[in-house]
């Protein structure tokens, strides 16, 4: 995915990942005080989740290819 970095690939993979991770991670388990989640932080946390998959499976491990 990150074909421009040349051989710092796997680093700017790991950086992605990590940071995708986050977005994920606080999107998708964030509640208010009232313990209600909000929809943009779902839907955000959500699409984060999914291009961290993408990464994971397809340049990393190499898992699967499109």
């Amino acid at each position: 995915m990150f074909e421009f970095a040349g051989a710092f690939e796997p680093l700017v993979n790991l950086v992605f990942l990590g940071a995708t991770a986050f977005i994920a991670v606080n999107g998708i388990r964030y509640r208010d005080e009232e313990g209600k989640s909000d929809f943009v932080r779902l839907l955000f946390g959500c699409i984060a989740a999914v291009f961290f998959f993408l990464v994971l499976l397809k340049d990393v491990l190499g898992v699967v290819q499109f």
